[in-house]
């Protein structure tokens, strides 16, 4: 019940990921993210316990594939009906989709980015969302993943309608300097396309603000009187 595309963005050294579901809150609980180690997904009748195990696998200098290979050994009750991916700090990807996973399902993977999918409308849905990654090379990592979700609904997208999408990228700093969710909509396309609109021209002077709060700009909001 969900799709979605997790890469690593060469040009700025960031990772994204993007995320969508017929189930609310898909964000929350399927995407992670972290500097230093990369971007992991856990999907299809998640356990969020593993995204973060992922991570701190990759971060320990395990590559994607064995992060993976090492989380699915750990688990071998429940790996059948887990849907996983991984990017680590060198661009190299990892997908796993478990022989239980729910309707139809896909993935692909190719220069630092990984999508995979469950009960979707096709397979070509995470191929899709992959080309559109690749194509928008040189835009901002957030237009880039944009583009991937726009890319997976022209596909078909999920069977069923989807209500929750979220929106994610670490670039080096301690935190996820983009974050954005809708978790209940019935056009979470159209409600992150809303947030970027507003929230990505504001970006760096909220990295400003945390770096260098003597130094940063304005909110040129009432009661600001610098």
């Amino acid at each position: 019940m969900t799709f979605s595309l997790a890469a690593y963005d060469e040009a700025t050294h960031s990772f994204g990921s993007v995320i969508c579901s017929s189930s609310p809150a898909v964000a929350a609980r399927c995407a992670h993210l972290a500097d230093g180690a990369g971007a992991a997904h856990t999907q299809n009748i998640t356990d969020p316990r593993l995204g973060p195990r992922i991570l701190d696998l990759m971060a320990a200098g395990k590559p994607a594939s064995e992060a993976l290979d090492s989380v699915i050994a750990q688990n071998p009750e429940t790996a059948a009906y887990r849907q996983l991916l991984a990017v680590d700090t060198a661009g190299r990807t990892a997908i796993h989709s478990g022989c239980r996973v729910l309707g139809t399902a896909g993935e692909h993977q190719a220069d630092g980015a990984a999508a995979a999918g469950n009960l979707l409308a096709s397979q070509a849905v995470p191929r899709r969302m992959v080309e559109a990654w690749h194509r928008s090379a040189g835009q901002p990592t957030e237009a880039r993943l944009l583009a991937a979700f726009r890319a997976a609904m022209a596909a078909g997208g999920e069977a069923g309608p989807v209500h929750s999408a979220g929106l994610s990228v670490v670039a080096g700093y301690g935190w996820r300097v983009t974050d954005l969710r809708s978790d209940w909509s019935d056009d979470p396309l159209a409600c992150l396309e809303a947030l970027l609109a507003v929230w990505l021209p504001q970006r760096p002077d909220y990295i400003s603000r945390a770096l260098s709060p003597q130094a940063s700009p304005g909110y040129g909001v009432p009661g600001d009187n610098r």
